[in-house]
């Protein structure tokens, strides 16, 4: 970054520079949590001489509380050790049968989740949006940027069960609705994924829903059909059809790495070990407003009634007991 030439290339010089961004992010606190955990050594052996009726024990007991809290929380960044965790995100969500009802749930997934990414200071961009017929959205995609995105809204990817008194049904019957949510790694440039042109048919129309003048008055969406896979990728978030292309290209690339993943996970993978499909019945996590408030995950058993509050982005407990499930010799477990 010191080099005089440095700009001249400036998305490469700006890819640097996020990179030094990131990298910074995860070794302050590791080098500020030393130093707080040296300290502490001081206090404590001071509070060890004075006795524990001193203040100086006090104040080393406050001081250790919080000292694990954040413990704790540098913890859960080490388990994003994945090749892709650093990565954007790049979530899909779709409604499952129902009708209405599971539209309007897919719809308060996406407010639950742009909470969320708003609480963590994450920015996103909605790259497509189908809404239902009568209320709520059909599918969305939206790409999340920010450090570790995908490694902690992978935790997210399975289906999610609501039950509820539905708001259209005039007799005020029980409702069970189902979405499934998809997340992907965005790929950086450093992964060759390699798409021959004449592997796709590129359509464009105009783009539905609001979005200004120009945008609804140009064919500027565009959808890209990868023929070998079947694989359909949407994007008509941008005025340009230029853009729209290459967020469609960057998302099909996503999904084509997923693709080839999944296929070496499946070869090494033992015959009576079935993989668990992204469909009704294999839900992950459940939220049961009536007859009785609860939100449990249905993998790890973490839950609470604080239902509201999950709702409004407060998702963090269960991100974390799945970020914990699968470290079995992390601090909390061997504690």
């Amino acid at each position: 970054m010191t080099r005089q030439d440095f700009w001249d290339r400036r998305e490469a010089a700006q890819e640097t520079v996020n990179e030094v961004a990131s990298i910074k992010n995860v070794l302050e606190p590791f080098r500020k949590m030393e130093s707080r955990v040296e300290d502490f050594a001081v206090l404590a052996e001071l509070a060890e001489m004075e006795g524990d009726e001193s203040p100086m024990y006090t104040e080393a007991d406050a001081t250790w509380t919080t000292l694990q809290e954040e413990l704790d929380r540098l913890e859960l960044v080490s388990f994003l050790s994945g090749k892709m965790d650093n990565n954007n995100a790049i979530v899909t969500i779709h409604a499952g049968a129902g009708g209405t009802e599971s539209c309007d749930w897919c719809n308060m997934l996406l407010r639950m989740y742009i909470h969320w990414m708003d609480n963590h200071h994450y920015s996103y961009t909605i790259e497509d949006l189908q809404p239902g017929d009568e209320a709520g959205t059909k599918m969305v995609v939206f790409t999340v940027q920010g450090d570790f995105a995908y490694g902690y809204l992978k935790a997210e990817k399975g289906v999610h069960r609501l039950v509820r008194i539905s708001p259209f049904d005039a007799n005020k019957r029980r409702h069970t609705s189902f979405a499934s949510v998809d997340v992907l790694p965005e790929i950086n440039d450093d992964i060759n994924i390699v798409i021959n042109e004449a592997d796709l048919r590129i359509d464009t129309f105009r783009a539905s829903g609001a979005g200004g003048q120009h945008i609804n008055r140009t064919d500027s969406a565009v959808r890209l059909t990868h023929l070998p896979t079947g694989i359909v990728v949407t994007c008509q978030s941008e005025r340009s059809q230029h853009k729209n292309k290459a967020n469609a290209m960057r998302i099909l690339k996503a999904r084509l790495y997923e693709l080839e993943e999944n296929k070496r996970r499946a070869e090494h993978a033992a015959e009576s070990a079935a993989k668990g499909d992204n469909a009704w019945g294999n839900q992950i996590r459940s939220y049961v407003v009536q007859p009785y408030q609860l939100v449990k995950d249905l993998r790890t058993e973490a839950e609470t009634s604080n239902i509201n509050a999950v709702l409004d982005g407060d998702i963090d407990m269960f991100i974390e007991a799945w970020l914990r499930a699968g470290q079995p010799q992390s601090r909390a477990t061997a504690e």
